[in-house]
């Protein structure tokens, strides 16, 4: 029988372990897919939507880059206050808007007003390759949904091959992290390029060639990459496919 003086104690650790799984099972119902979605839509999606719809009601240029660079700005700010770390995506956003904002500046020759716009697509290019310089690729982020698909076993996956978690075979976290790099490095080398060409093609093809040939650069570049990359993607599915397999 229990004693009067241990009934409480039980209660105090019941009522102790209650309040220690509520957290637990707070952070069990998320939804992983919705997780991994998040920082795409809210450092990318929703800067780009403020943009347009401050476009679609007449604001001008700046002021509508102005706008849609308050949630990067804050975002990174955030980052950086809380953590000491750069909230990668935001700051690329805010990179761009900043880059959008300067050559509003830029007036000349029609040449000119061509090759400026490459400025944008190389400056994304460029803080994708110092992702990787730094050894966190940024187009990870993106790739990480469709690679888990919001599956919690997937995610987890995910997490220990790109941090090499303890007890996990260093081969597959080491060969995980490489094709990380590879994904990213390739992307940002097509946006550069993409760039590059878009610029030398404004200083030595007609003007009316450029009229629609910087739109197809950008596609070849963006189809170029999905291309070379895929052996990469693979790659990364088979990895997490066998850590979930083998339950590490």
């Amino acid at each position: 029988m229990m004693s009067t003086t241990e009934l409480p104690v039980q209660q105090a650790q019941q009522t102790q372990q209650a309040e220690q799984a509520e957290p637990a099972a707070a952070v069990k119902a998320r939804n992983p897919l919705v997780e991994a979605l998040l920082p795409l839509v809210v450092d990318v999606a929703l800067p780009l939507a403020a943009y347009y719809a401050a476009r679609g009601f007449g604001v001008g240029l700046v002021p509508a880059l102005i706008v849609s660079s308050v949630i990067p700005a804050v975002r990174t700010i955030y980052g950086l206050l809380r953590s000491g770390k750069v909230n990668a995506f935001a700051a690329l956003i805010l990179g761009v808007n900043v880059v959008g904002l300067l050559t509003t500046f830029i007036t000349g020759d029609p040449r000119l007003m061509i090759a400026k716009d490459g400025l944008v697509s190389s400056s994304i290019g460029i803080g994708i390759l110092l992702s990787v310089l730094r050894g966190r690729p940024m187009m990870s982020v993106g790739l990480r949904p469709f690679l888990t698909k919001g599956d919690a076993a997937r995610e987890a996956a995910f997490e220990a091959l790109g941090h090499g978690s303890a007890g996990l075979a260093a081969a597959g976290s080491a060969a995980f992290r490489r094709a990380e790099r590879v994904f990213s490095l390739v992307w940002g080398l097509a946006l550069v390029l993409e760039c590059a060409a878009r610029v030398v093609g404004a200083y030595t093809l007609p003007l009316a060639t450029m009229a629609w040939l910087p739109t197809v650069l950008l596609i070849g570049a963006i189809w170029l990459a999905s291309m070379v990359t895929g052996p990469s993607t693979q790659r990364m599915k088979q990895l997490i496919a066998e850590y979930t397999k083998n339950g590490e």
